[in-house]
């Protein structure tokens, strides 16, 4: 009986690297996990410039309200600040009565600012992830008041503001305004992509009802969105002047009804003008100081996913 050695398969070589391939060149513009882009000196300078042009008028309006209306209207107009800052400042105060519009605006601001947020971000959320009947065409009615022109409204808004008996009341201003069409497809379309249905589902093995998945699923995931929507909505609401003057009257106005007040005569004072556009402005600032790394980063995060 003859015996066969098994054979084995001849071993495989493998072609050696070639030496004089270049090294790979790394690029500036490939973003991985935790990297940013790296801006040169054409993007500073852009910034630069950019930056300066945003902050000019908030300047000029310094400067004209810290001199005399002769030095404003001058062939030559100053570009430093002055002295007559405090005086004009009190004398807007005096003529427009400015501390009850600023604790009006307030108060008209703040409630308008928290009614969106709670009502846009319940109608969001259930436009997202509920199922229910005439949902397509309940959000496309929705949408469809975004086309129609704001002043069409104000007659019959007009009147039925006058049949409640709230005619010069704050009431008529922040009624009208507790949601708004925008917040409620702002919310829908971030809750879409952020609130997996996963989560939903989970919360309702636990035996969590609808009240609970709000305030410990919803709400967190949705607090970047709102914090943008907030801001967007306190900034509208602060500014609106043409609902709240055809509202309000002289003797109970928001901040910008009093300051179309000064400019009201034949001859306004500009440098007083300006010092109460100063003031009108100083809240806002204030505001994005404090919660703008806030609205930065809830716009980032609802921009970038992963």
């Amino acid at each position: 009986m003859t015996m066969t050695s098994p054979t084995h398969p001849a071993p495989v070589k493998l072609a050696p690297a070639p030496e004089n391939r270049a090294p790979k060149r790394p690029s500036r513009f490939r973003m991985g996990a935790g990297q940013q882009l790296k801006g040169g000196p054409f993007a500073y300078a852009a910034l630069a410039v950019v930056g300066f042009g945003s902050l000019l008028p908030l300047y000029w309006t310094l400067v004209a309200a810290s001199r005399t209306q002769d030095e404003v209207l001058a062939s030559t107009p100053p570009f430093f600040p002055g002295g007559k800052l405090i005086e004009n400042i009190q004398t807007a105060w005096e003529q427009a009565n400015l501390g009850k519009a600023i604790v009006n605006s307030v108060i008209v601001s703040s409630s308008i600012t928290l009614a969106t947020l709670f009502f846009c971000t319940l109608a969001g959320y259930a436009f997202a992830k509920m199922r229910f009947r005439g949902r397509g065409w309940l959000m496309t009615a929705v949408i469809a008041t975004l086309t129609i022109p704001p002043q069409l409204s104000v007659v019959p808004l007009f009147m039925m503001m006058s049949g409640l008996g709230w005619g010069g009341q704050l009431e008529s201003v922040i009624f009208p305004t507790l949601v708004s069409a925008f917040g409620v497809f702002f919310m829908r379309q971030y809750l879409i992509e952020a609130l997996p249905y996963e989560l939903i589902e989970a919360a309702k093995i636990d035996g969590a009802n609808n009240f609970r998945i709000v305030r410990s699923v919803v709400l967190p995931v949705a607090r970047p969105a709102m914090m943008v929507l907030g801001m967007l909505t306190f900034v509208q609401a602060w500014n609106d002047f043409f609902w709240p003057y055809l509202a309000l009257n002289q003797q109970n106005p928001t901040l910008q009804v009093a300051l179309g007040q000064l400019s009201a005569s034949y001859t306004p004072d500009q440098s007083i003008v300006m010092a109460g556009a100063l003031i009108s402005t100083l809240p806002l600032l204030v505001v994005f100081v404090l919660f703008g790394k806030r609205i930065v980063g809830g716009i980032m995060s609802g921009a970038v996913k992963g």
